[in-house]
């Protein structure tokens, strides 16, 4: 491959992941101009138009999705056999990309990150906070941190945090005026608030399970959001039922400012879990966050 062809393709590797001509020219430190130029010949010269461009996005063609495929693997294989030279320096250094939850991000990584950024000055780490699912092999990034149960079986997963709890909760003044519910089948007759799931776009069903009972429940209301916090506050203001992690509310459930119901039917579920590709080669640095964050019992 001629050192050409590999800009071409880095360039356009770039302007995939952003799905933007000017936020991958920002990004690669060059003009939104000359990076459509680039693109432009990779695509003359494979006699495939890779991007379908408009005046307001850029979505890949098949062609291109094939490409980054194809090429994504290999790139990855590049960056994790430059960050492994890293190992001959006398300390832990280099760049660490993570995809990642923002309740994961708070609750689970900061508390490690930050003492480690302290300790090694040349390690760099960039948390990239999205709660859909991001192929990280495609977008080039070295980890994700998901929930145990939706890490694809190809990839290596780490235990990085404890099981975690869903809580059904309602202010006292929503309660004042409505009966709590007693069973799942009784969330019908109730104001509850909902969470619009990033991927899909569909509204998160409420998942209750009790002993071999399984359920997913629609549930109906006047609030729909896509973050947990506005969940939680529009619970505080008596706005109707949430369903939510149960460490967001622990202080307001401690407090009496919120209630729970249905407490039967949230058991715990596997927590968060750092993942990453089978066939990565860790790096010194990769290899020590690693073992920092990996979730150890009753520590």
């Amino acid at each position: 491959m001629q050192r050409e062809e590999a800009g071409d393709l880095l360039a356009f590797m770039a302007v995939a992941g952003e799905g933007s001509f000017t936020r991958a020219a920002a990004k690669l430190g060059t003009s939104q101009s000359a990076l459509s130029h680039t693109v432009r010949r990779l695509e003359t010269r494979l006699g495939l138009r890779l991007l379908a461009r408009t005046t307001r996005s850029v979505a890949l063609t098949e062609a291109g999705e094939r490409l980054l495929r194809t090429i994504g693997p290999a790139f990855a294989d590049i960056d994790g056999g430059l960050a492994a030279l890293s190992d001959l320096r006398d300390k832990p250094a280099g760049t660490i990309r993570m995809t990642t939850s923002e309740h994961a991000a708070h609750t689970v990584l900061w508390p490690v990150i930050a003492p480690l950024l302290h300790r090694y000055p040349d390690l760099h780490v960039e948390l990239a906070i999205d709660s859909g699912f991001t192929d990280i092999v495609a977008e080039r990034f070295d980890a994700g941190v998901r929930l145990g149960e939706s890490i694809a079986k190809d990839m290596v997963a780490v235990r990085i945090g404890p099981e975690l709890r869903m809580a059904v909760v309602g202010a006292p003044a929503y309660f004042a005026a409505n009966p709590k519910p007693k069973t799942p089948q009784d969330l019908s007759e109730q104001r509850c608030i909902n969470l619009r799931l990033p991927t899909a776009g569909g509204l998160y069903a409420w998942e209750l399970e009790k002993g071999a009972r399984d359920l997913h429940v629609r549930v109906d209301g006047q609030l729909v959001f896509n973050n947990m916090r506005m969940i939680v506050r529009a619970a505080l203001d008596g706005l109707g039922l949430a369903c939510v992690l149960e460490d967001l509310v622990a202080e307001q459930l401690a407090s009496g400012a919120l209630v729970r119901v249905l407490s039967d039917w949230c058991p715990p579920f596997a927590g968060y879990h750092l993942y990453y590709p089978s066939r990565r080669q860790p790096s010194a640095a990769f290899s020590l966050l690693v073992d920092a964050l990996r979730y150890r019992h009753g520590s």
